[in-house]
């Protein structure tokens, strides 16, 4: 199994075409800090910080699915507006195929804004008109997908949000189409009746949804699961039924029975999106032909990592590679990225139109202040890359005894983290030579400073200041420790 996952990710998975058909949608997050209850009325105040836009709803699934880089067809609606302008350049960041894209007049483009207080979300806003397909548009899409089917396209997948992309009409004419040539069908559900999504391949529920299907609530057992499961996979017709269950994992029954997969424990951020890495994953093998055991567990470590994460999150191939390589989701060992490297990585993010966040410090004993300043970070950007001061540096700058911890242990504790994705080592009293190498979006600085006096500051795109949590010191706990 962890070969077949190995030679998947490495090199087959990039040859696996897939189409997405279904309600696209943008995602605009606006974080900022909560510090006190307005005036007007009782709510809290958050003062705007970062902005940023992602691909979502079907969209999501389609940036999941080129992330973990297969060629990715979209078909949805747009409309004529800032949001559908936005969608587009979004999409095309992430390397979609917009061919199957109808601009539709007269439309407002799905748009969901999340008010996040540091790491925490608040509030949500939805702008949504849902519409269907015109006949013309079905015989468009139809006509679009066959030409990608005769030039072997692998999976297709219906992403269906309830805003009226995917009618009965289309859904059955697009199931029948791909048996025709053989190809796999996953649909994301929505709604209590799946009747469109009659003879499809397999469709990947949660919980809730299956227990809206079935008309009881179903507890996360197994066995409750597996009998709900198979009534809904033959009253549709269903090759494969896939049930994502939380802390619990994923179910899969087919005529052969149930496989379950549990989830590793770990800290669970924000679970938005995470349905559409699992649907994204699941595409994939499956249009691979991967042994069912092995799509559970890929699909578990892509959930895993997505939800880890702030926000909607589109999984790395190289991440999920990592992770599946580890076989477990903590760093059992890690070497700190060499300068060159470094700056390899932050260069293929941007590329990739993602925000890079930087920080530095010595992190000398790892605390609560020091977690929560890197997970407030974390959230300005889609990646976090952490400069390190060397123990000669700390040496220098803390003075005899410190530090505590040597570098490779500070590494070690740092990339364990969440919310970092890399950490390198320099041996400068500042980061500055390393900056003008690595040229990060946003240069994080924690503490009293002023914009003006941080040091590497002109090689950012810009330079934001975070306030430390009070009560919490490296020095403050070696003064503790050694009057007890």
């Amino acid at each position: 199994m962890h070969q077949d996952g190995v030679r998947f990710l490495e090199k087959e998975i990039t040859q696996m075409k897939v189409a997405v058909i279904g309600d696209m949608m943008t995602d605009r997050y606006i974080t900022g800090r909560v510090n006190r209850i307005s005036p007007e009325a009782p709510v809290p105040v958050n003062l705007v910080e970062s902005q940023r836009e992602v691909p979502g709803g079907a969209a999501n699934t389609a940036a999941n699915l080129a992330a973990l880089g297969c060629p990715v067809f979209a078909c949805g609606m747009k409309g004529n507006d800032a949001d559908g302008a936005v969608l587009s350049s979004l999409m095309e960041q992430a390397g979609i195929d917009m061919s199957g894209m109808i601009l539709a007049e007269n439309y407002h483009t799905t748009a969901k804004i999340r008010i996040l207080g540091a790491r925490q979300q608040m509030m949500r806003l939805d702008y949504e008109e849902k519409k269907n397909p015109s006949s013309h548009d079905c015989h468009f899409i139809l006509s679009w997908l066959e030409h990608l089917l005769s030039e072997g396209l692998r999976c297709i997948v219906l992403s269906d949000y309830g805003k009226g992309m995917i009618t009965g009409e289309l859904s059955g004419a697009v199931i029948s189409l791909a048996k025709r040539y053989g190809v796999p069908v996953l649909v994301d559900p929505k709604g209590a009746d799946w009747t469109k999504y009659d003879g499809a391949y397999g469709i990947t529920p949660n919980l809730k949804e299956l227990s809206d299907c079935v008309g009881r609530e179903i507890p996360n057992d197994d066995e409750a699961v597996e009998q709900a499961g198979k009534e809904v996979r033959e009253k549709y017709h269903l090759t494969h039924l896939f049930v994502t269950r939380s802390e619990k994992g994923i179910t899969c029954i087919s005529e052969k029975g149930s496989i379950h997969r549990a989830s590793a424990a770990q800290d669970v951020f924000d679970v938005s999106g995470a349905g559409d890495t699992v649907m994204a994953v699941t595409a994939a093998a499956t249009a691979d032909g991967l042994p069912m055991d092995t799509i559970l567990e890929l699909s578990n470590k892509a959930a895993g990592i997505a939800v880890s994460k702030v926000g909607t999150y589109q999984v790395k191939r190289e991440e999920l590679l990592s992770a599946w390589s580890r076989g477990e989701n903590v760093r059992l060992s890690y070497r700190p990225l060499t300068w060159e490297e470094a700056e390899e990585r932050v260069g293929r993010w941007k590329e990739r139109g993602e925000k890079v966040v930087f920080t530095n410090g010595c992190f000398d004993i790892l605390h609560r202040g020091h977690v929560t300043y890197l997970q407030q970070a974390a959230s300005l950007g889609n990646h976090l890359i952490v400069g390190l001061n060397s123990d000669e540096s700390v040496k220098k700058l803390k003075g005899l005894g410190r530090p505590v911890n040597k570098e490779e242990d500070r590494s070690f504790m740092l990339a364990a983290l969440r919310c970092v994705d890399e950490v390198v080592i320099f041996g400068e009293d500042t980061p500055e030579k390393l900056l003008s190498r690595l040229k990060p979006d946003i240069l994080v600085k924690g503490g009293d400073y002023r914009v003006e006096e941080v040091a590497g500051r002109q090689y950012a795109g810009e330079v934001k200041i975070l306030s430390f949590v009070d009560g919490y010191s490296t020095t403050g706990l070696i003064h503790k420790i050694r009057r007890e």
